[in-house]
C-alpha cells in the first residue's frame, strides 16, 4: 500500500543506546522526515517550517516540531498515516522532571486526541506500568505477545538455533545445553 501511495508509514525504534532514539525530539524529527518522503504536501509543510526557522539556523522547540507534525497529520486528501513506535519501554523513565518516556506518551495522547480517522498508531513495548496506565484507557485493539504460545516457541527456536550454531556450546553435555535454553527462554520474558 505504501509503495502504491495508498498509505504513509513512519517507524521509530526507541533505542536506549542512542541518545537520538530515546526521546521526544528524536521521535518527532524522525516522523517528520519520514512523512515528507511520502507526499509533496508533507514535504512543503516541512520546507515551510524549516524556512520559518531561518533554514535551520534557529532552534525549533519540541512544541513547534509537534505542531509541524500535527499540521501534516491534519492535512486533508492524504493517504492514511501509519506510525509505529517500537520498543517504547526503551525510552528512559527517570524520576523528577518529565522523563523521555512521559514526553513520548504525552505526544501519543495528543495525537490520539486529534481523532484523525486517517491516523493509525502502533506501539510495541513491554507492559510497563506507566505505559499501560496511559495506553489502556484508549479504545484500541491491544495485543500482548508475552504469553502467546507462538511467541514463546519463536524465542525457544531462536535460542536453540544460536546454541546449535555455537561450536563451543555444542561441546557441552546435552543436559547442560537444554538447561541453558530453558533458563534463557524464561529470562527472555516474552521478548
Amino acid at each position: 500500500m505504501r509503495r502504491r501511495g495508498l498509505a504513509a508509514l513512519a517507524i521509530f525504534y526507541c533505542d536506549f543506546r542512542d541518545d537520538k532514539k530515546k526521546n521526544l525530539r528524536g521521535l518527532v524529527s524522525s516522523l517528520l522526515v519520514q512523512l515528507c518522503h511520502h507526499s509533496d504536501s508533507y514535504a512543503a509543510i516541512l520546507s515551510d517550517f524549516y524556512s520559518a526557522y531561518d533554514s535551520g539556523s534557529r532552534h525549533a522547540g519540541d512544541e513547534a516540531l509537534i505542531g509541524c507534525l500535527e499540521g501534516m497529520l491534519k492535512l486533508t486528501g492524504q493517504a492514511p498515516v501509519h506510525i509505529i513506535i517500537d520498543a517504547l519501554d526503551e525510552c528512559p523513565d527517570a524520576i523528577g522532571r518529565p522523563s523521555s518516556r512521559e514526553e513520548v506518551l504525552k505526544l501519543v495522547q495528543e495525537l490520539v486526541s486529534l481523532h484523525l480517522p486517517s491516523l493509525r498508531i502502533c506501539i510495541t513495548s513491554r507492559p510497563e506500568a506507566d505505559i499501560r496506565r496511559v495506553l489502556d484507557p484508549f479504545p484500541f485493539h491491544h495485543i500482548s505477545l508475552h504469553d502467546e504460545l507462538g511467541q514463546i516457541q519463536d524465542i525457544v527456536n531462536y535460542i536453540r538455533a544460536v546454541v546449535d550454531m555455537d561450536w563451543k556450546i555444542r561441546k557441552w553435555r546435552a543436559d547442560d545445553r537444554e538447561l541453558a535454553i530453558d533458563v534463557l527462554t524464561k529470562k527472555a520474558d516474552g521478548m
